[in-house]
């Protein structure tokens, strides 16, 4: 009966105030909520295709398209060289399997923008319910500082991962298996380069915040002032004897 009221009691407690947007610890949040879907949807959602060329002595050139995409399980994918002989087109697959960078990435950015989501509306709804206790900014520090880990560690995995893609993917790396080929276009990796970028940016925005939140919590003391009395130049009182 006691978790009902408090329920009851949080649910009628929220009051709409934007302006907690208008002070550091909301308004990073706020940037943190747009900056992780950036990171997030550069990288899930993403095809791209490398192409070579095929000429054979006695035909026209003929195109080969390999296509690949996320979750970046290259040995998935395959590709037909067509063959200059009667003999049958042989399929070929692309190398490397990066699904596990790619997706601890976008993990991380998925849970990054729930947590973001949870907390701006604490922050403009719940303000008081945050503050009437130590546990709260206490509980969002903790939470926040472990997510700039999370991004550090997601973000350099996903850069490793990202340049063997390019390597993998790169019609140059190609040309092995395919001796009569010539490298045509590469894939466009600029919104994969985007997603990292947008990942060390997330890095920056959380392990910053921590400092906002830091001064909400009761680690932080104010500076220890001075008595105005002393500033004035007014001593301690003497009692004559």
């Amino acid at each position: 009966a006691g978790g009902i009221v408090k329920k009851i009691k949080l649910v009628s407690g929220f009051k709409l105030d934007l302006g907690p947007l208008k002070e550091p610890i909301g308004f990073i949040r706020l940037l943190e909520w747009v900056f992780t879907i950036f990171a997030f949807a550069t990288t899930g959602g993403y095809s791209g295709t490398t192409s070579l060329t095929v000429e054979c002595p006695e035909s026209e050139p003929q195109d080969v398209i390999a296509v690949f995409g996320y979750p970046f399980r290259l040995s998935a994918y395959s590709y037909t060289i067509p063959s200059c002989t009667q003999t049958p087109a042989p399929q070929m697959f692309l190398q490397g399997d990066f699904s596990s960078s790619a997706e601890f990435f976008v993990c991380v950015g998925v849970f990054a923008f729930l947590y973001c989501t949870a907390t701006l509306v604490l922050y403009m709804g719940f303000q008081t319910v945050y503050r009437e206790t130590n546990r709260g900014p206490t509980m969002d520090l903790l939470v926040t500082a472990s997510f700039a880990f999370l991004w550090l560690v997601s973000s350099s995995a996903w850069g490793k991962g990202l340049t063997d893609i390019k390597w993998a993917t790169s019609p140059e790396h190609l040309l092995e298996t395919c001796p009569l080929c010539k490298a045509k276009d590469g894939p466009s990796m600029g919104r994969l380069n985007a997603s990292v970028i947008f990942g060390f940016l997330n890095l920056i925005l959380w392990a910053g915040n921590c400092w906002f939140i830091y001064k909400e919590t009761p680690f932080h003391k104010d500076p220890v002032r001075p008595n105005p009395s002393v500033e004035a130049g007014e001593g301690p009182t003497s009692y004559s004897q």
